[in-house]
């Protein structure tokens, strides 16, 4: 319903309106399921918006230069991505289409941290940005002796280098590697990703020891576990008591990333274990994304060594596919050799099996867990999309959840299985994340709610008709029933077209000292 209008211009369900008096704001949300995980409230309202800010949220009438009709639609917090490798113009607006208005690269990370931004604020973004610093490539600096780029693909060049993933470092190389860490963490790094699963060879005081680098930063960890397995010695559970003991003995948040595929079967007692850790006072925190497959470089550690495939469940080479092409023998160990920073998608669990789906549930649905993709970069026939590429093309290829993370688990999760209320997934998505990050980030204070002063970071959607469009064979299709996106006030997504034009994105940033 709209109110106080002269003339109106319609567009969808977004209208502009003509009017004889100043308006009481720039945009307003009408009628809308108004949703805010903070303080509970789920219910009819409307939302008045003013410049980059929500400055009210009431059942009393509003006039706005820009009127959106809510009504019989959800209106949410903007999805905030905590594992988003994709950091690319295209991943961008494709996760835009997917109600992520805030998009971090934590559990990798990038080095040098500055490089990072400044190319950002240079080129411009649709989401909001950010990104902790990465201690893999720190590593890689100190023991190959080379200088970072913040670049993934100078990370891939190293990626299967055993120069760096299996040797100690000395007691020189790890003085280097905590100075540029440290550096990073100056610079406005948001943590410290750890991509130990990469390295399993690193040493467990090396470990240890930039966790309390972190901790004295008042930073969070992000880890990738050390090991992917359910055998012993070596096993994911050993990975995951790691990072507890860590924890518990520096002090660090530890934000421990996709516990799904990192616990492979074994959810069911590592759970129990990070549960009791955390009813001891250790600060650990999970994320999962609604899969049964990850993705990653077919060299990577844990696809090495005589029994590996007994260690992540007994796969074979029909595990993995590449787009969209699932693998021989043969050419599994040719890519092993001769391309082994080519991106796989690796099936560990059968979604279609009630057995499998009931683990994975386990993950995404962990008390107090929230919901991050893991998405990364698009590609077609191996070679990266130029930044300008829009619309994405058809044959363009990436793991499904880089397009339908945030759709999927609301469908699953709420509307089909309804395993858990909209108020609690929309949590899971939005309010939970910076929830994890706001004591270290004073950014996120002012993200994942929908109350005045918050950031006018919004997604209006359809639960009737929310969907994940995105397959494995055909993963560049973009979610369905995510209407209007806004990210700092800026309608970026307007009756589920997005406006390639616009850059309202922001960094996410401490602030460099």
């Amino acid at each position: 319903m709209i109110h106080g209008l002269i003339g109106l211009f319609v567009f969808g369900c977004v209208a502009v309106a003509a009017q004889t008096e100043q308006p009481d704001y720039d945009i307003a949300i009408l009628g809308g399921r108004v949703i805010d995980p903070e303080t509970g409230l789920d219910a009819i309202r409307n939302v008045g918006i003013r410049g980059d800010k929500i400055v009210a949220v009431s059942e009393a009438p509003m006039t706005a230069a820009t009127l959106i009709d809510a009504s019989g639609r959800v209106v949410s917090p903007g999805f905030i991505d905590m594992h988003a490798h994709g950091q690319s113009l295209p991943a961008a607006r494709m996760q835009a289409l997917d109600g992520v208005t805030t998009a971090l690269e934590l559990e990798a990370g990038v080095l040098p941290v500055a490089d990072f931004y400044d190319e950002r604020a240079t080129q411009g973004r649709p989401i909001n940005y950010g990104a902790a610093v990465n201690w893999a490539n720190a590593r890689i600096a100190a023991l190959m002796d080379k200088t970072p780029q913040a670049d993934p693909a100078w990370f891939m060049e190293q990626f299967s280098d055993p120069g760096w993933q299996t040797r100690l470092a000395t007691a020189a190389q790890l003085e280097r590697i905590e100075a540029m860490v440290q550096e990073g963490l100056d610079q406005g790094a948001l943590g410290v990703g750890f991509l130990l699963g990469y390295a399993p060879g690193t040493g467990r005081k090396e470990y240890h020891r930039i966790s309390e680098l972190a901790a004295r930063n008042e930073v969070p960890t992000f880890t990738h576990a050390r090991f992917l397995s359910m055998l012993e010695p070596d096993s994911s559970f050993e990975a995951m008591a790691e990072i507890v003991a860590a924890a518990a003995g520096t002090g660090v948040h530890a934000h421990i990333v996709h516990l799904n595929s990192m616990s492979l079967r074994d959810i069911e007692i590592i759970g129990p274990m990070l549960m009791e850790a955390r009813e001891q006072g250790v600060r650990i925190s999970t994320e999962a994304y609604p899969y049964g497959a990850g993705s990653t470089g077919v060299g990577a550690a844990m696809f090495r060594g005589p029994d590996w495939r007994e260690r992540v469940g007994g796969v074979t080479a029909a595990n993995f596919d590449v787009d969209g092409t699932r693998l021989t023998e043969q050419e599994l160990a040719r890519l092993q050799r001769e391309a082994p920073g080519t991106q796989i998608v690796i099936h560990f669990l059968d979604t279609e099996d009630p057995e499998d789906q009931r683990l994975l549930n386990q993950s995404v649905l962990f008390p107090d867990g929230v919901i991050a993709s893991d998405g990364g970069d698009w590609t077609v026939a191996g070679e990266a999309l130029p930044e300008a590429t829009w619309p994405l093309p058809e044959t363009a290829w990436s793991h499904p959840r880089s397009a339908g993370t945030y759709a999927r688990f609301i469908r699953q999760y709420v509307r089909e299985q309804q395993a858990i209320s909209l108020l609690k997934a929309i949590e899971r998505v939005s309010y939970g994340p910076a929830k994890i990050l706001q004591q270290a980030v004073p950014q996120l204070r002012s993200k994942g709610r929908i109350q005045p002063g918050a950031d006018a970071d919004i997604v209006i959607f359809d639960l009737a008709q929310i969907t994940d469009n995105a397959t494995y064979a055909t993963p560049a299709r973009a979610s369905g029933g995510i209407e209007q996106v806004l990210v700092n006030g800026v309608l970026l997504v307007a009756d589920g077209e997005l406006n390639p034009a616009l850059m309202p994105g922001r960094p996410v940033r401490n602030k460099p000292r």
